[in-house]
Protein backbone atom coordinates (compact mmCIF):
# COMPACT_ATOMS: atom_id res chain seq x y z
CA UNK A 1 0.00 0.00 0.00
CA UNK A 2 0.92 3.63 -0.41
CA UNK A 3 3.41 4.67 2.05
CA UNK A 4 1.91 8.00 3.24
CA UNK A 5 1.03 8.63 6.65
CA UNK A 6 -3.04 9.95 5.92
CA UNK A 7 -5.64 7.26 6.68
CA UNK A 8 -6.26 4.60 4.47
CA UNK A 9 -10.26 5.29 3.19
CA UNK A 10 -11.87 2.47 1.03
CA UNK A 11 -15.04 2.17 -0.22
CA UNK A 12 -17.08 -1.51 -0.42
CA UNK A 13 -20.21 -1.88 -2.19
CA UNK A 14 -23.04 -4.56 -1.05
CA UNK A 15 -21.80 -3.99 2.99
CA UNK A 16 -25.08 -3.70 4.54
CA UNK A 17 -25.09 -7.41 4.93
CA UNK A 18 -23.00 -10.50 4.60
CA UNK A 19 -19.67 -10.49 2.95
CA UNK A 20 -19.39 -6.76 2.19
CA UNK A 21 -20.46 -6.08 5.94
CA UNK A 22 -18.01 -8.28 7.25
CA UNK A 23 -15.31 -6.96 4.73
CA UNK A 24 -16.33 -3.12 5.93
CA UNK A 25 -15.75 -4.52 9.64
CA UNK A 26 -12.24 -5.95 8.78
CA UNK A 27 -11.30 -2.81 7.15
CA UNK A 28 -12.48 -0.57 9.93
CA UNK A 29 -10.17 -2.89 12.13
CA UNK A 30 -7.26 -2.48 10.40
CA UNK A 31 -7.79 1.32 10.55
CA UNK A 32 -9.60 2.02 7.55
CA UNK A 33 -12.31 4.58 7.42
CA UNK A 34 -14.98 2.99 5.26
CA UNK A 35 -17.57 4.22 3.27
CA UNK A 36 -20.25 1.09 3.87
CA UNK A 37 -22.41 1.12 0.21
CA UNK A 38 -26.26 -0.49 -0.43
CA UNK A 39 -28.07 -0.61 -3.29
CA UNK A 40 -31.33 0.51 -1.40
CA UNK A 41 -31.29 -0.26 2.00
CA UNK A 42 -29.85 2.46 3.81
CA UNK A 43 -30.99 1.53 7.48
CA UNK A 44 -28.96 -1.75 6.82
CA UNK A 45 -25.78 0.14 5.78
CA UNK A 46 -26.04 2.59 8.78
CA UNK A 47 -26.38 -0.16 11.28
CA UNK A 48 -23.05 -1.74 9.63
CA UNK A 49 -21.54 2.28 9.86
CA UNK A 50 -22.44 1.97 13.34
CA UNK A 51 -21.23 -0.84 14.78
CA UNK A 52 -17.41 -0.01 12.75
CA UNK A 53 -14.52 0.08 15.13
CA UNK A 54 -12.60 3.05 14.85
CA UNK A 55 -14.13 6.70 13.49
CA UNK A 56 -14.92 8.81 10.38
CA UNK A 57 -16.98 5.71 8.64
CA UNK A 58 -19.87 7.15 5.92
CA UNK A 59 -23.08 5.75 4.37
CA UNK A 60 -23.26 5.90 0.76
CA UNK A 61 -27.08 4.16 -1.55
CA UNK A 62 -27.59 3.96 -5.08
CA UNK A 63 -27.97 1.32 -7.36
CA UNK A 64 -24.73 0.18 -9.17
CA UNK A 65 -26.60 -1.12 -12.01
CA UNK A 66 -27.08 2.85 -12.94
CA UNK A 67 -24.06 4.31 -14.36
CA UNK A 68 -25.20 7.69 -13.01
CA UNK A 69 -25.88 6.27 -9.14
CA UNK A 70 -22.14 4.68 -9.50
CA UNK A 71 -20.60 7.84 -10.11
CA UNK A 72 -22.97 9.67 -7.54
CA UNK A 73 -21.70 6.59 -5.43
CA UNK A 74 -18.14 7.23 -6.20
CA UNK A 75 -18.17 11.06 -5.73
CA UNK A 76 -20.05 10.86 -2.24
CA UNK A 77 -17.80 8.28 -0.58
CA UNK A 78 -14.68 10.23 -1.88
CA UNK A 79 -16.09 13.50 -0.30
CA UNK A 80 -16.81 11.95 2.80
CA UNK A 81 -13.84 10.34 3.38
CA UNK A 82 -11.41 12.83 1.49
CA UNK A 83 -10.64 10.41 -0.82
CA UNK A 84 -10.49 6.26 -1.80
CA UNK A 85 -7.46 4.49 -1.36
CA UNK A 86 -9.22 0.97 -1.72
CA UNK A 87 -12.43 -0.03 -3.69
CA UNK A 88 -14.18 -3.36 -3.03
CA UNK A 89 -16.60 -4.48 -5.50
CA UNK A 90 -18.44 -6.70 -3.38
CA UNK A 91 -22.32 -5.74 -4.58
CA UNK A 92 -24.19 -8.47 -6.53
CA UNK A 93 -27.07 -10.31 -7.26
CA UNK A 94 -28.14 -14.28 -7.62
CA UNK A 95 -30.78 -15.40 -9.44
CA UNK A 96 -32.44 -18.95 -10.17
CA UNK A 97 -33.01 -18.97 -14.20
CA UNK A 98 -32.68 -22.55 -15.67
CA UNK A 99 -32.30 -22.29 -19.11
CA UNK A 100 -35.08 -25.03 -18.88
CA UNK A 101 -38.04 -23.76 -17.37
CA UNK A 102 -37.32 -20.51 -17.65
CA UNK A 103 -39.16 -18.11 -20.10
CA UNK A 104 -37.49 -16.14 -22.93
CA UNK A 105 -38.58 -13.09 -21.90
CA UNK A 106 -37.80 -13.91 -17.88
CA UNK A 107 -33.84 -15.16 -19.62
CA UNK A 108 -33.34 -12.41 -21.25
CA UNK A 109 -34.32 -10.04 -17.96
CA UNK A 110 -32.55 -12.42 -15.50
CA UNK A 111 -29.22 -11.93 -17.47
CA UNK A 112 -29.84 -8.17 -18.25
CA UNK A 113 -30.21 -7.58 -14.30
CA UNK A 114 -27.69 -10.08 -12.87
CA UNK A 115 -24.76 -8.62 -15.77
CA UNK A 116 -25.89 -4.86 -14.76
CA UNK A 117 -24.77 -5.57 -11.10
CA UNK A 118 -22.19 -7.96 -11.11
CA UNK A 119 -20.32 -6.82 -14.48
CA UNK A 120 -21.03 -3.32 -15.28
CA UNK A 121 -21.44 -1.88 -11.51
CA UNK A 122 -18.10 -3.07 -11.19
CA UNK A 123 -16.62 -2.07 -14.21
CA UNK A 124 -17.98 1.77 -14.08
CA UNK A 125 -16.75 1.78 -10.41
CA UNK A 126 -13.32 0.63 -11.03
CA UNK A 127 -12.68 3.12 -14.31
CA UNK A 128 -13.69 5.84 -11.60
CA UNK A 129 -11.39 4.94 -9.19
CA UNK A 130 -8.83 4.72 -11.45
CA UNK A 131 -9.37 8.16 -12.78
CA UNK A 132 -9.35 8.84 -9.00
CA UNK A 133 -6.33 7.62 -8.37
CA UNK A 134 -4.33 8.56 -11.24
CA UNK A 135 -5.38 12.31 -11.27
CA UNK A 136 -5.92 13.20 -7.85
CA UNK A 137 -4.23 15.77 -5.88
CA UNK A 138 -3.28 13.94 -2.64
CA UNK A 139 -0.54 11.54 -2.16
CA UNK A 140 1.15 8.27 -4.82
CA UNK A 141 -1.19 7.26 -7.34
CA UNK A 142 -1.25 3.60 -5.49
CA UNK A 143 -4.30 1.74 -3.94
CA UNK A 144 -6.04 -0.91 -4.97
CA UNK A 145 -8.92 -2.42 -6.28
CA UNK A 146 -10.51 -5.64 -4.74
CA UNK A 147 -13.20 -7.86 -6.58
CA UNK A 148 -15.36 -10.54 -5.12
CA UNK A 149 -15.89 -12.77 -7.69
CA UNK A 150 -16.78 -16.62 -7.47
CA UNK A 151 -16.18 -20.12 -7.63
CA UNK A 152 -19.05 -20.21 -10.60
CA UNK A 153 -17.16 -18.64 -12.74
CA UNK A 154 -14.93 -22.16 -12.87
CA UNK A 155 -17.51 -24.81 -12.02
CA UNK A 156 -20.42 -23.98 -13.79
CA UNK A 157 -23.86 -22.44 -12.43
CA UNK A 158 -26.56 -24.55 -13.87
CA UNK A 159 -29.31 -22.93 -12.14
CA UNK A 160 -27.65 -19.46 -12.36
CA UNK A 161 -25.88 -19.45 -15.61
CA UNK A 162 -25.78 -15.43 -15.86
CA UNK A 163 -24.39 -15.17 -12.40
CA UNK A 164 -21.86 -17.55 -13.39
CA UNK A 165 -20.56 -15.31 -16.53
CA UNK A 166 -21.09 -12.46 -14.79
CA UNK A 167 -18.33 -13.38 -12.29
CA UNK A 168 -16.17 -15.34 -14.58
CA UNK A 169 -16.26 -11.66 -16.88
CA UNK A 170 -15.41 -9.77 -13.14
CA UNK A 171 -11.95 -12.28 -12.44
CA UNK A 172 -11.07 -11.19 -16.30
CA UNK A 173 -11.64 -7.17 -16.39
CA UNK A 174 -9.77 -7.55 -12.73
CA UNK A 175 -6.59 -9.23 -14.63
CA UNK A 176 -7.07 -6.88 -17.27
CA UNK A 177 -6.85 -3.75 -15.42
CA UNK A 178 -3.86 -5.50 -13.68
CA UNK A 179 -2.10 -5.27 -16.78
CA UNK A 180 -3.20 -1.32 -17.63
CA UNK A 181 -2.81 -0.38 -14.48
CA UNK A 182 0.57 -1.36 -13.06
CA UNK A 183 2.22 1.45 -14.42
CA UNK A 184 0.81 3.94 -11.97
CA UNK A 185 1.35 1.37 -8.70
CA UNK A 186 -2.02 0.22 -8.85
CA UNK A 187 -2.85 -3.07 -7.67
CA UNK A 188 -5.91 -5.13 -8.98
CA UNK A 189 -6.76 -8.42 -7.64
CA UNK A 190 -10.04 -10.66 -6.94
CA UNK A 191 -11.37 -13.37 -4.55
CA UNK A 192 -13.27 -16.12 -5.75
CA UNK A 193 -15.21 -17.87 -2.76
CA UNK A 194 -17.75 -20.93 -2.33
CA UNK A 195 -20.70 -21.27 -0.71
CA UNK A 196 -20.63 -18.76 1.62
CA UNK A 197 -23.17 -18.70 4.98
CA UNK A 198 -25.41 -15.54 3.87
CA UNK A 199 -28.62 -14.32 3.59
CA UNK A 200 -28.56 -14.97 0.20
CA UNK A 201 -27.33 -18.37 0.09
CA UNK A 202 -29.39 -19.48 3.49
CA UNK A 203 -32.54 -20.49 1.53
CA UNK A 204 -30.20 -23.51 -0.13
CA UNK A 205 -28.07 -24.08 2.96
CA UNK A 206 -31.93 -24.81 5.05
CA UNK A 207 -33.60 -26.31 2.22
CA UNK A 208 -33.64 -29.73 0.88
CA UNK A 209 -30.00 -29.29 -0.88
CA UNK A 210 -28.19 -27.82 2.60
CA UNK A 211 -26.34 -31.13 3.08
CA UNK A 212 -24.90 -31.35 -0.48
CA UNK A 213 -23.83 -28.32 -0.53
CA UNK A 214 -21.89 -28.43 2.93
CA UNK A 215 -20.51 -31.72 1.84
CA UNK A 216 -18.81 -30.08 -1.31
CA UNK A 217 -16.41 -29.32 0.74
CA UNK A 218 -13.92 -31.85 2.32
CA UNK A 219 -14.27 -29.69 5.67
CA UNK A 220 -18.15 -30.64 5.85
CA UNK A 221 -19.38 -26.83 5.55
CA UNK A 222 -19.46 -23.75 4.29
CA UNK A 223 -17.73 -20.21 4.82
CA UNK A 224 -18.68 -17.78 7.19
CA UNK A 225 -18.96 -14.39 5.79
CA UNK A 226 -15.50 -13.11 8.07
CA UNK A 227 -13.07 -16.17 6.64
CA UNK A 228 -13.75 -14.17 2.68
CA UNK A 229 -12.95 -11.13 4.76
CA UNK A 230 -10.13 -11.84 5.79
CA UNK A 231 -8.70 -12.52 2.33
CA UNK A 232 -10.03 -9.36 0.59
CA UNK A 233 -8.69 -7.64 3.85
CA UNK A 234 -5.10 -9.20 3.00
CA UNK A 235 -5.74 -8.45 -0.41
CA UNK A 236 -5.88 -4.68 0.00
CA UNK A 237 -3.46 -4.12 2.71
CA UNK A 238 -0.25 -6.72 3.90
CA UNK A 239 -0.25 -8.22 0.15
CA UNK A 240 2.88 -7.43 -1.84
CA UNK A 241 2.19 -5.43 -5.29
CA UNK A 242 2.98 -8.73 -6.79
CA UNK A 243 -0.06 -10.25 -6.20
CA UNK A 244 -1.81 -8.20 -9.09
CA UNK A 245 -3.95 -10.31 -11.65
CA UNK A 246 -4.43 -12.75 -8.94
CA UNK A 247 -7.54 -14.29 -8.25
CA UNK A 248 -7.36 -15.94 -5.23
CA UNK A 249 -9.64 -19.19 -4.10
CA UNK A 250 -11.58 -19.40 -1.10
CA UNK A 251 -13.62 -22.35 -1.11
CA UNK A 252 -12.69 -24.44 1.24
CA UNK A 253 -11.22 -27.26 -1.17
CA UNK A 254 -14.95 -27.67 -2.27
CA UNK A 255 -13.24 -26.64 -6.22
CA UNK A 256 -10.01 -27.21 -7.30
CA UNK A 257 -8.61 -25.68 -10.37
Amino acid sequence: MTTSTQTTSSLVTGAGRGIGAAIANALAGAGHRVAVHAGHDADSAERVRAGLPGDGHAVVVGDVASPEACRRVFDEAARELGGIDVLVNNAGVFSSHPVDGTSYADWQQAWRHTLEVNLMGPANLSWLMADHLIHRSRGPAGGRLISVGSRGAYRGEPSTPAYGASKAALHSMTQSLAVALAPHGIVAAAVAPGFVDTRMGRPVLQGAQGDAVRAQSPFGRVAEPEEVAAVVLWLATEAPEWVSGTVVDANGASYLR
